[in-house]
């Protein structure tokens, strides 16, 4: 399972809030982007009317020396003053074409580095956090899910925490580990957890007992079993313990 967000309530707002600014950030300079987009499209004005007009006017020219060169005898001579307008006009109309594109591809080219830079300024620190959020957090909740032993976080928490968070923890955190103290290692595990926007998972309550001495009938010679642990339906730990009764003459040792 994906884990997108943490849940440790802090945490989670944190990322929300810097989550919905990266999308406002972006829309707001994409907006900006188009506005500068639209004025340096002002610029390109001048060719375009340049262009415009200069297609018109050959356009007329044209049209004009074709009606007179029909005219007999004279009409090829006097039409020739008006190819010569048209093929000018479409020259001024290419000229000014190309400046209005011009400053088209220039307009589209700012607008869009602008908005580019401006969502990678944001986007190149927040978008590697949630990545590296979102790859840590998916892991550890695999092994959450998978097993209740939290052994394994309380391991990284004594081998990743500075040693005056475990000093507050207890006296002696890697010998509690290495005992089995349930209560130590879930303290540890929740550290790591938090570490990792995750939670402790809700399970039944654990039983914790201290390990009991051991005790015989000095008149039986049964062996008898002395309980180390106990687990909610699980004995962890029996030690037998075989007690010979030797007699002598004066007391039984």
């Amino acid at each position: 399972m994906i884990k997108f967000y943490s849940d440790i309530p802090a945490r989670r707002a944190r990322q929300l809030a810097g989550d919905i600014w990266l999308v406002v950030w972006t829309v707001c300079w994409i907006m900006i982007s188009a506005k500068l987009h639209g004025l340096i499209m002002t610029l390109a004005a001048p060719g375009q009317a340049i262009a415009d007009g200069a297609t018109n006017l050959a356009e007329s020219a044209d049209s004009a020396g074709d009606s007179i060169s029909g005219l007999p005898l004279v009409g090829e001579a006097l039409a020739a003053p008006f190819s010569g307008m048209s093929a000018a006009a479409s020259t001024l109309a290419s000229a000014g074409q190309a400046e209005a594109d011009a400053v088209a591809n220039l307009a589209m080219f700012v607008a869009v580095v602008l908005a580019v830079l401006a969502f990678a300024s944001f986007a190149a620190f927040w978008i590697p956090i949630r990545l590296a959020f979102i790859r840590r957090a998916s892991a550890a909740q695999q092994f959450v899910n998978a097993d209740d032993d939290l052994d394994l976080f309380a391991l990284r928490a004594l081998a990743r925490q500075p040693l005056h968070v475990l000093a507050r923890i207890s006296d002696d955190p890697a010998g509690d580990w290495r005992r089995g103290d349930r209560r130590i290692i879930d303290r540890l595990a929740e550290l790591e957890l938090r570490e990792e926007g995750l939670r402790m998972p809700d399970r039944p309550s654990r039983r914790y007992a201290s390990e009991g001495g051991a005790s015989a009938d000095a008149g039986s010679g049964n062996a008898v079993a002395v309980v180390e642990r106990v687990e909610p339906a699980e004995i962890i730990d029996i030690e037998v313990v075989d007690i010979e009764l030797v007699e002598t003459d004066d007391d039984w040792r």
